[in-house]
């Protein structure tokens, strides 16, 4: 049985294992759990989207089951299995209707510092997004496993964490000046989505709810940005280091570079079970920090990693990511592993080279993908390799 096999066989047997424990405790109109706690905010339909609490048939701490941050070292099957076993209750509501009580119970959920006790009553029986008999998933990051539209929901007392809520009541402060400042002060990444999501955050007359999908990147672009601000005052490192971290079938490969200014490049490489290869990749330069890219969240994910790494170490440096994608990655789990293997490579002994090449050969070596695929359209690998400065005829 080959690896890809393997892992398909886990993750059903974990979902028949789950729904064999907990099916009649889910096949109700009235349903209990700790939620982690979590909010999905949906896309489909913007502005009138679908939003509300997720709350697995579970109770006391749920809190790994929506703290990605806490999820390295996890295995994939486990991964899905946290995401599975959340029942998402919702109820429609226009993006700039903040008010009435079912917000407001969100709201307040959304800034707790513990997993919450809940009741809710669904209108009808939540249906299941899966298979029952066999995972059959789409391409889409798992969210959760159940649905079912919500007719009312009461949580228990909570605890709230008190910089979320001085954030939230802080409304003359505008959203991307409060997301750095709860980044500052140690705030994870997750839990600044989720209040972001919720519309909580920024000037009031300007607060509306952000779909999940979308809150995510927000956030990872906003303090991103905000670090590379910062990179300019520091010296370049000095050589040219190479990192590297595989994990749930992703294999990262990092190159830091002298250089005077901000450039970043992130490509990902897509490998399917016959060895067909598809690679896509965004660059940037100082000059144009706001570039759309076509790799979505991942790339903005893999920037935040970068920029908060050269911070911590105080230098500047053109970063290069090479993210290899391989077929025992079956169920995409969100840009979270980007931040997370990005950051955690970052965490280990790099190699250190005294030129370019030295590291590129290196960092290939490392690689399934050929030297020659990754490298054509590198637009860094072009401009210091080929086009040359100015200052280089003098």
């Amino acid at each position: 049985m080959s690896d890809i096999q393997k892992i398909r066989r886990n993750l059903e047997t974990g979902w028949i294992q789950f729904l064999n424990l907990n099916y009649k405790k889910i096949s109700t109109k009235n349903f209990s759990g700790a939620t982690p706690p979590s909010i999905f905010v949906g896309h489909t339909g913007y502005p009138k989207v679908k939003i509300g609490p997720l709350t697995p048939p579970l109770h006391g701490d749920t809190s790994l089951l929506d703290s990605p941050e806490r999820w390295l070292g996890k295995s994939l099957e486990e991964i899905a299995n946290f995401r599975l076993s959340l029942v998402s209750g919702s109820f429609d509501m226009n993006i700039y209707d903040l008010s009435g009580k079912n917000i407001e119970i969100l709201q307040e959920l959304a800034m707790s510092k513990k997993s919450v006790e809940s009741e809710l009553l669904f209108e009808k029986t939540p249906i299941s997004l899966i298979d029952q008999k066999k995972l059959d998933l789409d391409t889409d990051p798992i969210i959760f496993g159940f649905k079912a539209p919500l007719k009312n929901f009461k949580i228990s007392s909570l605890s709230t964490d008190k910089r979320l809520e001085n954030a939230f009541y802080d409304t003359d402060q505008y959203a991307k000046e409060t997301i750095v400042k709860l980044y500052n002060q140690g705030v994870e990444i997750s839990k600044i989505i989720r209040i972001f999501s919720m519309g909580m955050l920024g000037i009031k007359k300007n607060r509306k709810l952000v779909p999940t999908r979308w809150s995510i990147s927000s956030i990872d672009y906003t303090i991103s940005i905000n670090l590379i601000k910062g990179l300019q005052k520091f010296s370049k490192i000095e050589s040219y280091n190479v990192y590297q971290y595989h994990h749930l079938g992703n294999y990262y490969v990092i190159i830091l570079i002298p250089y005077d200014s901000w450039l970043f490049e992130m490509q990902e490489g897509w490998l399917n079970i016959n060895g067909i290869v598809k690679i896509d990749g965004d660059y940037e330069d100082i000059c144009k920090p706001e570039n759309k890219p076509n790799i979505l969240g991942a790339f903005f994910a893999g920037r935040l990693a970068s920029t908060e790494h050269l911070t911590k170490i105080k230098k500047k440096a053109a970063v290069m990511i090479f993210r290899e994608i391989l077929p025992q990655y079956v169920v995409p789990v969100g840009v979270w592993q980007v931040r997370e293997g990005v950051r955690n490579a970052l965490k280990r002994q790099c190699k250190e080279f005294e030129d370019f090449e030295g590291a590129l050969s290196f960092a290939f070596s490392l690689l399934s993908i050929s030297k020659k695929e990754w490298l054509k359209n590198s637009k860094i690998y072009k401009s210091l390799t080929k086009d040359k400065k100015i200052l280089d005829y003098f």
